[in-house]
């Protein structure tokens, strides 16, 4: 329902209109700063398209014309010749696996990571932002510490606490389903979701699994494509943690691949660059299926801010 004043408009309007009329002049953004803030804008986004776009053009060039300076940037000579060389090239490679093997790996390990880490992180932190028991603020505290630990100090120890599981797919994603990041960015997103929600679904006898799953989930879409694209990045590009755990082709995934696909110079930078355009098309596809709501997370990121 809108409503109305005296003068008949509505009250959203004019106080619209009021702000506008109230502004300074001096605070309105001049044609000249506009045009400034949109040059700067292209200048920034050409410069983070760039390299993307050098290893899309190289990646269908002849070898000898991929490193060629700016002239890499020009779309000469194109052809599909290297996608074809690297699809092929492990039909009859030594290790007796195809492109496919790799790729596969990868999505499973990718894909359990993501699918497991987005219930177990979740659940954890919905009952660190939402419900109240002793040792909370500890156990959060933990939390906030292991965001700040970085891998490389626990992938040893860890490394030998499983090292008999070695050449396995579990051994790949296991470990970094629950994940401290991922958890205080669902811990931020469900403390900041308005408490009455959780009384009025107390009230008509709500559990704490059904608030969750019914209410707290519907309203968190934001979040969890966040945690999904970040977790997906990560699991996707991860190669020091395939490296300590991974030697049998069979379980191999794409980062370790692509470093045993160079062979020795020279090296095949078109079939590299190739290589390089199968490995990122995933993260794309998953940052298009899942922006409208990462872009709503960091709207709001920047209100709460």
């Amino acid at each position: 329902m809108t409503v109305h004043d005296a003068t008949g408009g509505s009250l959203p309007e004019r106080a619209l209109a009021n702000a506008d009329a109230d502004t300074p002049g001096s605070l309105r953004p001049s044609p000249l700063r506009k045009a400034g803030n949109y040059v700067v804008m292209t200048v920034l986004t050409l410069l983070f398209a760039a390299p993307i776009l050098y290893l899309v053009v190289g990646s269908m060039k002849p070898t000898d014309k991929v490193l060629d300076g700016l002239g890499g940037f020009l779309p000469t000579n194109l052809t599909t010749e290297n996608y074809d060389k690297v699809l092929d090239r492990f039909s009859t490679d030594a290790s007796g696996h195809l492109f496919s093997d790799f790729y596969l790996t990868s999505l499973i390990v990718s894909f359990m990571i993501v699918a497991c880490g987005l219930v177990v992180n979740s659940m954890a932190a919905y009952a660190l932002s939402r419900l109240r028991w002793r040792g909370r603020e500890v156990v959060l505290m933990g939390v906030i510490l292991l965001v700040i630990l970085p891998f490389e100090a626990i992938a040893v120890p860890l490394f030998y606490m499983l090292n008999d599981y070695r050449n396995t797919y579990w051994v790949q994603y296991v470990p970094f389903i629950a994940n401290a990041f991922s958890i205080y960015l669902f811990y931020t997103f469900f403390a900041g979701l308005p408490k009455q929600l959780d009384e009025a679904a107390r009230i008509d006898g709500a559990g704490p699994f059904n608030l969750f799953f019914r209410i707290i989930v519907p309203m968190s879409k934001p979040a969890f494509a966040s945690v999904t694209i970040l977790q997906f990045l990560a699991s996707w590009g991860a190669f020091l943690w395939p490296v300590m755990m991974v030697d049998q082709p069979g379980v191999r995934p794409l980062p370790l691949q692509i470093s045993v696909f160079q062979s020795q110079p020279p090296y095949p930078w078109g079939e590299i660059f190739a290589f390089g355009v199968l490995m990122v098309l995933p993260v794309l596809i998953v940052f298009l299926l899942f922006q409208r709501w990462f872009v709503q997370s960091v709207a709001s990121a920047g209100l709460k801010g």
